[in-house]
């Protein structure tokens, strides 16, 4: 099927990938889907705030993660795992959007000890490491829709990188080496791979009704590379 020729059909594809959508139903679908990460991050702030505002939430997930960096990546990819198949199993709308507030809540969670250690380092860390993470994933984002390409190719590379991630990470853990400047730029290349992958499976391998499930996967990846920001300005910041 050609991709464009029904760009200005009538018909309607409710439960057809975005590519071959009309282009009202596609642009509905990327809309609702961007709607939802923009409020998915809008709701990660608030939540970032409450737990500031705790002092027993803090105290218990600095003790917890504070130093053991190993634990916020196996988390990471554990909530989203689960989250993601919540929201992408076809379940309904009430599951969907549930699996994308516990995925926003746990990272919420997990966010804490390193925004607590980044802003008691300097408080630049923080807003330098937003800002270069939205100028990665809006850049990343414009490649994406003005070339239309598909990266499922880099689902492979993705997923061998992750491994290999944990592989590092475990290694660390038990031999006792600390994790680099070079594992953190490892980390920010496979999360910006990762936006290219999920931003092109919003046009090429998601249905139109699936925005939920598109927009929890393309939270996750922001929120793992605005996570290796955060360090990568740190890491600097010492030179």
């Amino acid at each position: 099927m050609n991709h464009y020729a029904q760009e200005h059909d009538n018909a309607t594809f409710v439960d057809g990938f975005a590519i071959d959508a009309t282009l009202a139903s596609r642009m509905g679908f990327i809309r609702r889907t961007y709607a939802h990460v923009f409020g998915a991050i809008l709701a990660f702030m608030m939540l970032e705030f409450l737990f500031f505002s705790v002092e027993p939430i803090k105290v218990t997930l600095l003790t917890l993660i504070g130093g053991n960096w190993w634990l916020a990546l196996i988390a990471f990819m554990v909530v989203s795992w689960v989250a993601g198949r919540w929201a992408e199993s076809g379940a309904t709308p009430a599951k969907q959007y549930l699996g994308l507030g516990v995925f926003v809540f746990c990272e919420a969670l997990i966010f804490v000890p390193l925004l607590w250690i980044a802003n008691g380092y300097s408080s630049d860390v923080i807003p330098t490491a937003a800002f270069l993470t939205l100028v990665l994933f809006g850049g990343l984002t414009f490649v994406v829709f003005v070339t239309r390409q598909d990266f499922s190719f880099l689902s492979t590379a993705i997923w061998v990188g992750s491994i290999a991630a944990l592989g590092i990470i475990a290694a660390s853990w038990l031999m006792g080496f600390s994790l680099g400047l070079l594992f953190i730029s490892f980390m920010v290349v496979l999360m910006c791979g990762s936006i290219l992958y999920q931003t092109s499976n919003v046009l090429h391998h998601y249905r139109t009704d699936q925005h939920v499930a598109a927009s929890l996967a393309l939270f996750a990846s922001v929120a793992t590379l605005f996570w290796y920001m955060i360090r990568l300005v740190m890491v600097f910041g010492d030179d």
